[in-house]
């Protein structure tokens, strides 16, 4: 299946912030609910200990991703870890509940940030979890440029895989929206009204869904990527796919490799 770089949703600037909230909202509940990203969490140490900082800088948070079950995981070995979200769409009413949830892991960006571009205080392993497939190649390799040049390490974890089953599968998340919107919280009449009586939000997940699988990158793109970057024989790159429990995440690690 070749990639198509459609349209989401959820990228578009004009798109209300409201029910963008709502759809990054669901993927966090089912994220979390599924613990989808337990089996790479030894990669995600891997990451935190090269970058030196016991830092994790999330990018492209959306609703906060699996952050709170893996932050659960990595504190099993890493008490102290630390995970900071940023956005350039921030979504500051979940970026908060995430900081309620455990202050002392959790902190946050206000104002936009870029992948493409991250600011240098910002320092410690990069991640982005279910939102590399929205960049277009020139900017996805930007982003691991951006993570080179500042010898950054920086993970990359999807949740499907660019086939006809993951389609099909995207294709009834529709379903899914109506089952587990009423057990999200905080609750929210909105959330309601724009899922049931007025269902923006399941036809948007729908489309958002169904593009996301188009548009990921495959393990032999994400490496055609790496082998474009300036310097990128600097690193150390971990590139496959993680199965576990039924779910794939296809995962790209890049570690600074020490100075001789």
């Amino acid at each position: 299946m070749a990639r198509i770089h459609l349209f989401e949703f959820e990228d578009l600037s004009w798109f209300p912030s409201g029910i963008r909230n709502y759809g990054t909202d669901f993927l966090q509940h089912v994220t979390n609910k599924f613990d989808f990203y337990k089996g790479v969490v030894p990669l995600l140490e891997e990451g935190i200990e090269a970058g030196g900082e016991n830092q994790v800088i999330d990018l492209a948070s959306g609703g906060g991703g699996g952050w709170k079950k893996l932050s659960t995981h990595l504190k099993e070995n890493r008490p102290e870890v630390k995970v900071v979200l940023t956005d350039y769409f921030p979504n500051l009413r979940a970026f908060k509940k995430m900081k309620d949830h455990d202050p002392e892991v959790f902190s946050f960006e206000r104002e936009p940030v870029s992948a493409l571009d991250v600011p240098t205080h910002l320092r410690g392993l990069r991640t982005q979890f279910l939102s590399f497939h929205h960049f277009k190649k020139e900017d996805a390799r930007q982003i691991l440029q951006n993570a080179v040049d500042s010898r950054a390490p920086i993970g990359i974890f999807e949740g499907q895989v660019r086939d006809v089953p993951h389609f099909l599968k995207n294709f009834f998340s529709p379903i899914s929206v109506l089952v587990f919107t009423p057990f999200i919280r905080p609750f929210s009449i909105g959330r309601i009204f724009f899922t049931y009586i007025l269902p923006i939000v399941p036809l948007f997940v729908w489309w958002d869904g169904i593009v996301s699988v188009l548009r990921t990158y495959s393990v032999s793109e994400m490496q055609e990527l790496v082998d474009t970057l300036e310097h990128g024989d600097t690193y150390e790159w971990k590139i496959g796919k993680h199965k576990e429990r039924g779910i794939t995440v296809p995962y790209l690690l890049g570690l600074p490799k020490k100075a001789l």
